[in-house]
């Protein structure tokens, strides 16, 4: 075949090819360009001609990876757990029935390895990772592609994000990604996922972008909001990055739905966004995110619910319940309104909402739509943290004697916020259960409500009413439930 007829070829091919990389090399989010009717391909931009030869054709992805590949690092961490032995260990029956018998017993250690990824975004070597990567590690060994080992330590760690930002030690002058801003992505653009999978070395995988705001991703480590890809993530690839064919970084791949433990083309990724407010809030020395309190419950308006709410189609989220203290009230926000958009975005799930609420952060205003009886309206709701007022007073109990070591705290909305407690939660709650209240029946997040029928609102009532008491009933709501445990005998 002539050069002339494969030139023809590669033409045809990639015409059919065409739309779905129109606009995706650019290094920013292109605006429109109108294109002549009769427009010939030099008169066209860089980024919309059609590939002339085999050759140009062959190149597939090599540039993209060439430039992203250098600032995608493998993490190693290892960690060392202590356990106690007991003579039963392994038997389900007599580790049930004496195993506490023998919990003072000799200790074992453990070297527990595990493998991850990572995105250097600083060239000082600022790594980003998941936070399940590099949860509790007491090493952390992070690989650069040209071989180079680094020391790493986390400086800011954020479990409800799953992401973790790592220092190196000694380093400097590294390749960075550049983030791109999530919000521009778009449905059937190319992606790349770069990681170390298995363990195996570091591997690219190509896909297209599947779904924006996926909510609460199912079968992942955690609730969220995430960009869903087809391309091939499975375990080593956790912390990894997701690229578009410019090279940016678009997301940290995070999770996959999968029944194998493999890629079922099924893959989560944690928006850029979200990792651009990490990173700014590590570099300003804190050592978790600082989210804003939404204090409000909602649900997505479902087409069964925007019938009977008398709208035109289904749009925005449901506010069912309201804490008084939270920034929406006072903004003037009631239950029954519908929220639209928040600082211009829409908002259709609950995650949703805490993703937005999450990247803007906390001492700013943002503009709030929403609709109250069929009229849209607009207001300004300034984020802040959830208000630690009244006073937490957080007490160890010494007496009586039943509940001696059993930790409690006034339930405030800071307190709701940090033990996701349910909004309406009231009364004193049970932090943590040690030395002999162990056998009082009370778990860590029961809430102690009254003491012999008389309600107990706060640590100093409680206190004041044990003193009085030797044998006595307590009110407790666990999980929703309420029930009374018996004290003392």
């Amino acid at each position: 075949m002539t050069d002339g007829g494969v030139a023809v070829i590669a033409r045809m091919i990639c015409m059919l090819l065409g739309l779905a990389v129109i606009g995706l090399a650019a290094p920013g989010p292109a605006p429109a360009q109108t294109i002549p009717t009769e427009a010939t391909p030099e008169a066209m931009p860089e980024v919309m001609k059609v590939p002339d030869s085999l050759a140009e054709i062959s190149l597939g992805f090599v540039p993209v990876v060439r430039q992203a590949a250098p600032a995608v690092v493998s993490i190693y961490t290892r960690t060392v757990v202590e356990r106690r032995a007991s003579p039963f260990a392994g038997d389900p029956f007599f580790e049930r029935l004496f195993g506490d018998l023998f919990s003072g017993g000799p200790t074992r250690r453990r070297i527990e390895n595990s493998l991850g990824s990572g995105v250097i975004v600083d060239a000082s070597g600022i790594v980003v990772s998941n936070y399940h990567v590099v949860d509790g590690a007491d090493q952390i060994t992070v690989v650069l592609t040209d071989r180079r080992e680094f020391e790493g330590r986390v400086i800011l760690a954020d479990k409800e994000a799953d992401l973790a930002i790592v220092e190196l030690e000694g380093a400097s002058g590294l390749p960075v990604l550049e983030l791109r801003d999530s919000d521009t992505l778009e449905v059937g653009e190319l992606v790349l996922a770069i990681g170390n999978p298995f363990g195996v070395g570091q591997t690219v995988t190509s896909g297209i972008v599947s779904g924006l705001a996926r909510s609460g991703a199912p079968g992942g480590r955690q609730q969220g909001y995430f960009i869903q890809t087809d391309a091939a993530i499975n375990p080593g690839n956790s912390g990894g990055a997701l690229v578009d064919m410019a090279g940016r970084l678009i997301g940290v791949n995070t999770s996959i739905i999968s029944r194998s433990g493999g890629s079922n083309g099924i893959g989560f990724a944690v928006p850029s966004n979200l990792v651009a407010r990490v990173i700014a809030a590590a570099r300003e020395g804190a050592t978790a995110l600082d989210r804003p309190w939404l204090g409000l419950r909602t649900q997505p308006v479902t087409g069964e619910l925007a019938e009977a709410l008398g709208l035109e189609r289904p749009a925005g989220i449901l506010v069912d319940q309201l804490h008084p203290a939270s920034a929406f009230a006072r903004a003037g926000i009631e239950t029954g309104d519908i929220l639209l958009t928040i600082d211009g975005e829409e908002v259709n799930a609950p995650a949703e909402l805490a993703f937005r609420t999450a990247t803007l952060g906390t001492g700013r205003e943002a503009e709030l739509r929403y609709l109250r009886g069929g009229t849209e309206r607009e207001t300004s709701v300034a984020l802040a943290p959830a208000p630690d007022r009244p006073a937490r007073d957080r007490t160890v109990l010494k007496r009586p004697r039943h509940l001696r070591g059993l930790t409690v705290m006034n339930v405030n909305p800071a307190v709701i916020d940090q033990y996701r407690l349910p909004l309406a939660s009231a009364g004193i709650l049970v932090a943590a259960v040690g030395d002999r209240a162990k056998r009082s029946g009370l778990r860590p997040g029961d809430l102690i409500l009254a003491l012999d029928g008389r309600p107990v609102g706060d640590v100093d009532a409680l206190e004041a009413a044990l003193r009085r008491s030797r044998q006595f009933v307590l009110q407790v709501e666990r999980k929703g439930r309420r029930g009374n445990i018996e004290i003392g005998g």
